[in-house]
């Protein structure tokens, strides 16, 4: 599968709650959760129950950086990763994390990652919604 998503979690469906429209899907990765929405329509069409293996797919632009775990946030999917590598561009950086073993990447402009003065080794929280996760079946 080629996608043009930097980031693709693999897990299993924890739990699957159906709603009027959509549904609201948690995916295991272990230690980290991940939270998605998606249409009833999709549910069917992918044939997800729990139990099924699955992956996450997230756009390296809709994750958010923090330094400091948020306490009330509207977003969905906080995980707690460690910077790997700090990329700067002429306007935006690329920060490559760890989730355990899995890579993440992030797109911030270069004020944040400035502002946040991001380094490897850093502890930082990966923060994104749940409407924001393409869910695709193994």
């Amino acid at each position: 599968m080629l996608t043009s998503a930097r980031n693709t979690l693999y897990g299993t469906v924890e739990s699957l709650v159906t709603g009027a429209v959509n549904s609201e899907l948690v995916l295991s990765l272990g230690d980290e959760k991940i939270v998605a929405t998606l249409t009833n329509e999709s549910v069917k069409n992918l044939d997800i129950t729990i139990g099924s293996s699955a992956y996450a797919l997230i756009k390296s632009s809709s994750m958010i950086l923090a330094k400091n775990k948020p306490l009330r946030i509207s977003a969905r999917n906080v995980l707690t990763a460690t910077v790997s590598e700090v990329i700067k561009g002429a306007v935006n950086a690329e920060i490559k994390m760890q989730l355990g073993i899995t890579p993440l990447t992030a797109i911030i402009t270069n004020e944040s990652a400035e502002e946040l003065m991001l380094k490897k080794e850093d502890t930082v929280y990966a923060i994104f919604k749940a409407s924001s996760v393409i869910i695709g079946m193994v």
